[in-house]
């Protein structure tokens, strides 16, 4: 009998509701917590997520870092001239380890920042130079200019594509978010051997009820010291959540899509605000990030961003109208607002690794 692939099948959606981002923190057995929480029996969503793999509708199963607090990041909006677009795409999603969510975008409406069309994130181990690694970029693939807007805090930071598509505009947690910090953490040798052995993504034979033995072995302890280092790592709070990530941003081999649209949504809010509109913002279910960035005078000195992921544009804008309307209900003015739709995207999660780091520098840092 064949397994059903389709994210909107009845069980897989069940099972997706759970495991896109309600799994937070590490846990010795991810797959029993998605089970107990979707009320799916544990070899059913093994064998369902397994396929799901397979058929490429989930891209990658993984557990995810706060790589805010273990490397030095950036949103960066690239100005690349047209003609060199899609090949400096291309570099960054296939060449640069250190690129991920990596997206072509534009807007309704000629403003300042139009021109920049490529946005990319940027990860760089701690103690090496974003301006650097950017510059070097920028040379490799023909841009122009760059700008790199660091997060200055986190209101929200989760994907959940399956349990967002029902949510209506404005619905929103009862308190405001609260703000995570970037305040990066040192960790000793052994703590980043495992780290780096549990972030990188589950093959499909590894999506087992113990998944993390054969991950001890990669990083040379065993598997209790692996599983004590890692609650270590989680109660220093730089583990994320073990995730299944849907393919977004491609169709399905029938044709089905999760979305179809992204906005990266941009507010300007007076200065001394940030904090506070942004756990405005980030209290809405539909958002699925949402940052401090400064934007600068390029970008109407924004200071808010978020992005907002939806199967139909009208709808993505209803939200946005129903955070613009909650914004000014709660008394914070707003001088500047735009939205940077989505075109061409790949999303790759970010290298932070320091030998990784330097191999690419050895390789390109002559260009």
């Amino acid at each position: 009998m064949t397994v059903p692939t389709e994210h909107d099948d009845a069980i897989n959606a069940q099972i997706l509701t759970i495991s896109e981002d309600l799994v937070a923190g590490f846990h010795e057995h991810p797959f029993h917590i998605i089970a107990e929480k979707s009320g799916t029996p544990l070899e059913t969503v093994l064998e369902r997520i397994r396929a799901m793999v397979e058929a490429g509708v989930i891209r990658r199963v993984r557990q995810t870092l706060l790589a805010t607090k273990l490397a030095h990041g950036a949103l960066v909006a690239w100005k690349v001239p047209e003609e060199k677009l899609n090949a400096a795409f291309d570099f960054m999603s296939k060449e640069d380890p250190f690129s991920g969510h990596i997206v072509i975008r534009s807007t309704d409406s000629e403003v300042s920042g139009s021109v920049y069309r490529l946005w990319t994130t940027l990860k760089v181990p701690q103690g090496e130079s974003l301006d650097e690694h950017a510059t070097l970029l920028t040379k490799l693939v023909g841009a122009e200019e760059y700008l790199l807007m660091p997060a200055n805090g986190v209101f929200s930071l989760g994907v959940g594509h399956m349990r967002r598509r029902t949510l209506g505009p404005g619905a929103k947690i009862d308190e405001p978010a609260e703000m995570m910090t970037t305040t990066t953490v040192k960790l000793t040798d052994e703590e980043w051997k495992v780290l780096l052995a549990m972030k990188e993504e589950l093959q499909p034979d590894e999506i087992v009820a113990d998944p993390w033995l054969g991950r001890a072995e990669i990083a040379g302890v065993s598997l209790e010291r692996f599983l004590e280092v890692a609650q270590g790592l989680n109660e220093k709070k730089v583990i994320g959540r073990f995730s299944t990530f849907l393919e977004h941003t491609k169709p399905s081999d029938t044709g089905k899509r999760v979305t179809r649209f992204n906005g990266l949504f941009h507010w300007a809010v007076p200065k001394g605000r940030e904090i506070e509109a942004g756990a405005q913002v980030g209290r809405h279910h539909c958002m699925t990030h949402c940052y401090w960035r400064e934007g600068g005078p390029l970008f109407g000195d924004v200071n808010i961003m978020g992005v907002v992921h939806g199967t139909e544009k009208d709808g993505v804008m209803a939200h946005k109208a129903a955070i613009d309307k909650h914004l000014e209900s709660v008394g914070i003015p707003v001088s500047y607002t735009n939205v940077f739709w989505g075109g061409r995207s790949e999303i790759t999660p970010s290298e932070i690794s320091p030998i990784a780091y330097k191999e690419f520098h050895e390789k390109y840092g002559k260009a």
